[in-house]
């Protein structure tokens, strides 16, 4: 899908556990090499990233994690021009 897309996708938003081979933090890098205006935000209850494992401009998220919390990340990662409405204002 990111190939297909990728000049449209502003944020990539991402577990850090999925099915298959890959997970986050080897997708934040991928997107981070192939698409480096995407912003990436990882989120994990059960594993922390390792220095190194993310890239330097990726945020990683905590859970559990509230609305307010992703809101605030969101609206430091997005430029003002890719911000959906919501996030325009504080909550």
């Amino acid at each position: 899908m990111l190939p297909e897309h990728a000049e449209n996708i502003t944020l990539l938003f991402s577990d850090v556990e999925m099915p298959g081979d890959t997970n986050g933090f080897a997708l934040a890098r991928y997107v981070d090499e192939h698409w480096p205006w995407i912003e990436i935000v990882i989120a994990s209850g059960r594993i922390k990233p390792e220095p190194g494992e993310m890239p330097e401009k990726a945020t990683f998220i905590g859970k559990p994690f509230s609305a307010a919390i992703v809101h605030e990340h969101l609206r430091a990662k997005l430029p003002d021009g890719k911000k959906p409405e919501p996030l325009k204002t504080a909550v």
